[in-house]
């Protein structure tokens, strides 16, 4: 994060992958802003569909707002994230996936929340979840999480987060280390709070996941295992109280589950927080 900072500006980071699909729907969504101080740094992490294709044409559509990058294979999340930091020159940082969509708000309304709460460095949203039928599920947030909250599972949804930028300065950004692939963000803010940077939720939901068949087929063992070792780092760096490493057991219990049987308690779970 070389560049100089242009106040006020927020720099959209999106790690893009076989995603053609569903690329466009995504971009016009931030194209929809009713913030409009925004530019977006794309990378492309070794797509084998037409990803790439689509987000170059958006890139000549709009040659100033719109960066793209490409790694030449698939290295991870972390990494190409790390790379869109390189060309990042916002004052604020927002992260966006490529399946997903974002309210035309939510960039104006996670700026305002962090002007009127000046100790508070990130700030995320709640998430609507659809699929091809539509929303069918909304998850709920802590709208100030403490370092104890840390232990049942990372406190902030990453893909609606806005992060001053100098926060991610301070921790050298994501950790580009095989073992925290898929929980990059979850350490991310550990590193953030170790420095004592706080954080806050928006109990509105500002932005749509999408969660179809195909989330499920991605949420890998391994990644479970992943998310277990970082509950306990959370635990021990954060240095809370040894409970929580019962706490840290759950991402390994879920997921022995049975996919069918997770998937019908995963949304049985959200739909009823959306009725809440």
């Amino acid at each position: 994060m070389s560049k100089d900072v242009i106040p006020g500006k927020v720099s959209v980071i999106m790690g893009i992958y076989n995603c053609g699909d569903t690329l466009a729907e995504a971009l016009d969504s931030i194209l929809a802003q009713t913030y409009t101080n925004w530019g977006l740094i794309m990378c492309d992490d070794g797509s084998t569909d037409d990803t790439y294709a689509v987000a170059e044409t958006y890139c000549r559509r709009y040659p100033g707002n719109m960066v793209l990058l490409k790694n030449d294979r698939n290295m991870g999340l972390n990494f190409t994230l790390n790379r869109c930091l390189e060309e990042v020159d916002g004052e604020y940082i927002a992260r966006m996936d490529g399946d997903d969509l974002s309210m035309p708000e939510r960039l104006e309304k996670e700026i305002a929340a962090l002007n009127a709460h000046p100790n508070m460095a990130i700030v995320s949203t709640a998430m609507q979840h659809f699929d091809e039928s539509g929303i069918w599920g909304q998850g709920t947030v802590i709208p100030f999480p403490q370092p104890k909250d840390f232990v049942r599972g990372t406190p902030f949804c990453h893909a609606p987060c806005l992060v001053r930028r100098e926060a991610y300065e301070a921790v050298e950004g994501y950790t580009d280390k095989p073992e925290f692939l898929r929980a990059e963000d979850y350490e991310l803010w550990i590193k953030m709070y170790e420095k004592g940077y706080r954080g806050m939720n928006l109990e509105e939901p500002l932005y749509q996941m999408r969660d179809d068949r195909r989330a499920v087929s991605r949420r890998k063992f391994k990644y479970r295992i992943t998310e277990f070792r970082v509950r306990c780092a959370a635990v021990k760096r954060l240095h809370l109280s040894k409970v929580g490493y019962l706490y840290a057991l759950r991402p390994i219990l879920v997921g022995v589950l049975p996919a069918g049987l997770y998937r019908q308690l995963h949304r049985k779970r959200l739909q009823n927080k959306k009725q809440i």
